[in-house]
């Protein structure tokens, strides 16, 4: 049995479309309805062909919908949100893909008050984006964590739960504050030094760019790849999630001391042992499922 018949997509850049590929791919019958703001977009998602149908504008999308994914960015969600009000079916489920939830939950709450919102963030992604960016298996064992608010429906709760092991996803239940924290010390932090290590290597006064690409080894060529998302998402990532993430800046500032220190009065014994913590957690990564243990990352060198 499908959990939902009729879902709208507002927003189809990567997971947006990466969505609406998945559906098609493993509930043929569910009907899938699109939205974007950007005209030129939803002329490409109708050349494209994933969605049944492609709205021009975010109410008309709704009106039938059972389920409406908001797959765009978080500081948005409360005018999108407006925009869908006033045609949004009563028993519709509301629900997002945003990397910061509690801001989400409450942006959603108050606009559509009463509405059945069980937020989610899919743990996935690549640099690339757009509607030509998305995939089917793009949530193929990758974790999807909802943060439905206190006195949500439990059936509500399992038809998105469902639906998001459908697209191949696990999916975890949590607090929206506790994962935001969790997201600010594996996503977000590690965006922000990636930004920061390649706008400082542009900077550099002594050493070209041209020297910075052509010689980048892999350390600095993964944080190039990071460092590629979408720049409107992650803007509004680190302001929605603002305080969870200084609190962990502050945390990683006051070990990147330490570490200085350790450098400066040559305390190998210091240096090995955390090197050695930090491979034990990159090994766990592996036998998780979350990477592969392919040499060079999975590379391909032909």
């Amino acid at each position: 049995m499908l959990p939902f018949a009729n879902i709208a997509i507002i927003g189809i850049g990567l997971i947006g479309s990466s969505i609406a590929h998945a559906t098609r791919a493993t509930m043929p019958s569910a009907r899938i309805t699109g939205y974007d703001s950007d005209p030129a977009v939803r002329a490409r998602v109708i050349e494209l062909g994933f969605c049944d149908d492609v709205s021009d504008t975010a109410g008309s999308a709704v009106t039938d919908a059972d389920l409406v994914i908001l797959c765009v960015p978080v500081g948005v969600m409360a005018q999108v949100a407006a925009d869908i009000a006033d045609d949004l079916p009563d028993d519709a489920i509301i629900s997002d893909v945003g990397s910061s939830k509690e801001s989400v939950l409450a942006a959603l709450t108050k606009v559509l008050a009463g509405a059945r919102i069980i937020p989610a963030h899919p743990v996935a992604g690549t640099e690339n984006s757009g509607p030509d960016a998305g995939f089917a298996t793009l949530f193929h064992d990758r974790w999807c964590i909802l943060t439905p608010p206190e006195g949500a429906e439990e059936g509500d709760i399992e038809r998105v739960q469902a639906f998001w092991q459908k697209l191949g996803a696990n999916v975890e239940i949590m607090d929206a504050k506790h994962h935001d924290l969790v997201l600010a010390v594996t996503s977000h932090l590690p965006h922000l030094i990636a930004y920061t290590i390649v706008g400082t290597a542009s900077d550099l006064e002594d050493v070209t760019r041209g020297e910075v690409i052509k010689y980048s080894a892999g350390g600095f060529r993964d944080f190039t790849r990071i460092a590629a998302s979408d720049p409107t998402m992650w803007r509004d990532v680190f302001l929605s999630n603002k305080e969870a993430v200084l609190e962990m800046l502050q945390r990683f500032s006051e070990d990147l001391s330490a570490l200085q220190r350790a450098i400066r009065w040559d305390k190998g014994d210091e240096l090995f042992d955390l090197f050695t913590k930090t491979r034990a957690i990159r090994r766990r990564i592996i036998e998780e499922g979350q990477d592969d243990a392919a040499p060079d990352f999975g590379r391909t060198h032909d």
